[in-house]
């Protein structure tokens, strides 16, 4: 039965609690079930998660997992051609938009496959930061009107790959990201009798802003200084390749939270242009590079993990400002390149994770271990609780730390036993509670105070690898929107942190969106009886391909989800990927299977011969062994019937 608490709550009240309508961009709602919903397209239509999550364990396939509504991938991918369209339009801009997708925010092949074929009608194209990308982008990209934008560092291999696409009829840009690699198209392109597509990076004074604004700047990694423009134009009209320049890029940095920065950055690097243009060289276009944003705590601010413009808004700026530095400048307006992977894919993708485990350091509160003789500091703190109305709070919190502390040292030298040890401990987290409570009810708390609530928060254990599947919550502290996927028609009661199955201390989540600021807590349900799912949203963009195998926790299962309406729940899977079983990732670690099972069956063979176990066991204990090969690499979990785990 519901308390009367939860019984006033409401699945609108959660839909605004966690504030999906905020970071949700429209695709994200609560049914007044409590259950989340994805609308891929935003046109009514909606899928509930958790229905997606039991169709999937019905085909063998368990959370942790990630689930791609690729019907959203393409509604990104067309939203940011038609929005550069209407600004083109609107603006009356003589040029066109011509974007790419840079594979390096997610190389995986059902991604990329969706993102070419949306692209079609607009002739969106790759954008390939290494060889192996490069490859990828010649095979996928067809036709001569989609660019592929060749960045990042290049040997002569990378080079005569990009060549060989010139040679097949594809629009494919060299872009000179170091002054030396400009010698070696010159001269492999003389060697093949190829007519390069080359343009040049420039490093924008321009400041960024957020995690990567050190993309720009005289320190930058890539990209030519001025001078170095200026000597790589004398090298090119020395070769006689002054048609091969096309175009001018720049990068000041993923996840641009300010708009004024990109209108900055768009206003230099058109300045650029238009002097290489004066310069005699034909050009054609400006790359504008990644930045575009995602809001993921939607507070829309130039706070690191938001974003205060729109996608719209950022059409526009970029459409304005180069139209007006190339019309005071008297030169034709370019054909606009922009290489945003974030913002198409981040959200089409999330990842789901079960809640498994709770720690609780209060769990024992009730049950306080009772010493057969009470040492004086125990009763102190007995005291201390019950006397709660003679004392402040500060002053009570400062006596029960001091207590806390003294019976610790007491412990250490030997004078205190385990129980009264035990006794303690649970007297000051109750005495913690206590003023804990009386905050929340006052709504007052002295500053002192204000992070009890994170201290006395439990930990939900969930079945997954913050490295292998967050990385860039472990790496950069990047914020993820996080909520449960389900019971949103239950009032959260339980604060609690995050952390995951690895034998790491830093594999946690402790760090939660709120509105210009960071929660150190989310507020969640208590665990029962039944599965408990939480969604991590957003995670499209990097997490994919960046994570690492800490404790060989390989890759999650996945799902690929279509919108249907004559499917009963409205979606089918179109494609459902196994995760990493334990033989793959030992492999991937330069250990053999086979090798392992050998080793395991003689020493069970050498146990049985010196009758440490039966045959008939030995025979068990290896079949145990060679089917665990088999298994994926993260917990199978079994309902406990809402056993929960004590600190």
């Amino acid at each position: 039965m519901k308390s009367k608490s939860s019984s006033a709550w409401s699945a609108a009240k959660s839909e605004e609690h966690y504030g999906f309508k905020r970071w949700g961009s429209g695709h994200l709602s609560v049914d007044d079930e409590g259950f989340v919903k994805m609308q891929p397209l935003v046109d009514g239509r909606g899928i509930r998660v958790v229905d997606v999550v039991h169709e999937a364990l019905g085909m063998g396939l368990k959370a942790p997992m990630v689930i791609r509504f690729q019907d959203l991938l393409r509604h990104r991918v067309v939203q940011l051609n038609e929005l550069f369209a209407k600004a083109i339009k609107e603006e009356g801009y003589k040029g066109s938009y011509r974007g790419v997708f840079p594979i390096k925010v997610n190389q995986l092949r059902e991604v990329v496959d969706e993102i070419v074929a949306a692209g079609k009608d607009y002739n969106f194209g790759l954008e390939a930061g290494s060889k192996p990308e490069l490859m990828i982008a010649l095979a996928m990209n067809e036709g001569a009107q989609r660019l592929i934008i060749c960045n990042g560092y290049k040997d002569h291999d990378y080079i005569r790959l990009a060549l060989l696409g010139r040679k097949l009829g594809k629009r494919i840009v060299i872009v000179v990201e170091q002054l030396a690699e400009l010698d070696d198209i010159i001269r492999l392109a003389q060697e093949t009798g190829v007519k390069p597509l080359i343009g040049f990076r420039a490093k924008l004074q321009t400041r960024g802003e957020g995690k990567w604004a050190m993309s720009t700047g005289d320190n930058a990694k890539f990209g030519l200084n001025t001078a170095e423009i200026l000597f790589a134009c004398e090298r090119l009209k020395a070769a006689k390749l002054t048609h091969a320049l096309r175009l001018v890029h720049f990068h000041i940095g993923s996840q641009v939270p300010n708009i004024l920065t990109i209108k900055n950055a768009v206003v230099e690097a058109t300045r650029f242009y238009c002097q290489l243009a004066k310069m005699g060289f034909p050009m054609g276009y400006l790359d504008v590079g990644g930045g575009l944003g995602i809001d993921y705590d939607g507070s829309r601010t130039n706070f690191e993990s938001s974003m205060n413009y729109s996608m719209e808004e950022y059409a526009r700026d970029v459409v304005f400002n180069i139209r007006e530095i190339c019309h005071a400048c008297d030169e034709p307006v370019p054909d606009i390149v922009s290489e945003s992977g974030r913002a198409i894919v981040a959200p089409h993708s999330l990842l789901v994770i079960e809640v498994f485990e709770r720690i609780n350091k209060r769990e024992s509160l009730g049950q306080q271990h009772q010493p057969k003789e009470k040492h004086k500091v125990v009763e102190d703190l007995e005291v201390m609780l019950k006397n709660k109305t003679k004392l402040g709070r500060l002053e009570r919190f400062h006596d029960a730390l001091q207590k806390k502390d003294e019976a610790f040292s007491l412990f250490n030298l030997g004078y205190l036993d385990l129980e009264n040890r035990a006794a303690a401990e649970s007297l000051f987290w109750q005495i913690c509670e206590q003023i804990a409570k009386e905050g929340r009810k006052t709504g007052y708390q002295p500053e002192e105070l204000h992070d009890l609530d994170t201290l006395l928060a439990d930990q939900y254990v969930c079945n997954f690898s913050v490295f292998q599947s967050l990385l860039d919550h472990w790496a950069l502290k990047q914020l993820f929107p996080i909520t449960p996927l389900h019971r949103l028609d239950e009032k959260p009661t339980v604060n609690a942190i995050l952390v995951d199955i690895t034998c790491d201390s830093d594999g946690k989540i402790s760090s939660f969106i709120d509105l210009q600021d960071v929660k150190d807590f989310i507020t969640l349900h208590p665990l029962n009886n039944k599965p408990y799912y939480l969604g991590i949203f957003l995670t499209g963009a990097y997490q994919d391909i960046m994570g690492d195998l800490h404790n060989l926790f390989g890759r999650v299962n996945e799902v690929h989800v279509f919108l249907e309406d004559d499917e009963p729940n409205g979606f089918y899977i179109e494609e459902a990927l196994s995760g990493s079983r334990i033989a793959d990732v030992i492999e991937g670690v330069q250990y053999q299977q086979e090798d392992l099972c050998r080793k395991m069956k003689a020493q069970i063979d050498a146990a049985t011969r010196k009758d440490m176990v039966k045959p008939r066991e030995g025979v068990r204990l290896l079949e145990l062994y060679e089917s665990q090969m088999l298994n994926k690499t993260y917990l199978n979990i079994v309902p406990k019937g809402g056993r929960q785990k004590k600190a």
